[in-house]
């Protein structure tokens, strides 16, 4: 999984774009109603509005980038040399349209003061992402997903704002015997949070 981060300003921008249209551009199911914003991985990775106005192409492209959308960090054409690189170990060899629904949310935290939006992504699903290291206890135990199907008990190590170091604590077998290993932060799952691995 990947963490992309976005100024709040200029995500505010395109939301404000958004929600200044009326009509918008279609998804992959169909015309749209709402504002929304779009995530672009292409030239660079960008949030954009999804509203139609008289500045806006009904093509959506992932060639072309305006300066004025809202760019991840480091993965901007238009100012990191090495966007290419960073885009690549986000997303792989993967490019193209993702239609999010996480207009509110983020909203929600530009509305709280955030200076930073973060997203989560493993390239399928895009979701906002609230937690920092400084959320999660050193020492604690958690569950991380073990790539088999099911997850791995752990003790959290050491944490940036992107990854954790983990060692396997209480599994059967022999996996506790494995050395301490880096897991995307997002991938730490609280032992009473249900959601699937």
């Amino acid at each position: 999984m990947a963490l992309l981060s976005f100024s709040a300003a200029s995500v505010a921008a395109q939301i404000a774009h958004a929600r200044g249209c009326s009509t918008f551009l279609p998804n992959w199911n169909g015309p749209v109603g709402q504002p929304a914003l779009i995530l672009i991985v292409g030239t660079g990775v960008h949030l954009r509005s999804n509203g139609i106005d008289g500045t806006t192409t009904r093509i959506v492209t992932t060639e072309r980038a305006d300066p004025s959308y809202a760019f991840a960090e480091g993965i901007n054409p238009f100012r990191d040399p090495d966007w290419m690189a960073a885009r690549q170990a986000a997303f792989r060899d993967l490019t193209g349209q993702f239609y999010t629904d996480i207009l509110d949310d983020v909203q929600m935290l530009i509305d709280r003061g955030h200076d930073t939006i973060r997203l989560a992504t493993d390239g399928h699903t895009i979701r906002v992402f609230l937690r920092r290291a400084a959320d999660y206890l050193i020492g604690g135990t958690y569950d991380v997903p073990s790539g088999l199907g099911g997850t791995f008990r752990v003790i959290l190590r050491d944490a940036s704002d992107t990854h954790a170091v983990v060692q396997n604590f209480g599994n059967c077998e022999d996996f506790d015997e494995m050395l301490p290993y880096r897991v995307p932060l997002d991938a730490l799952i609280e032992i009473d949070d249900r959601r699937a691995a």
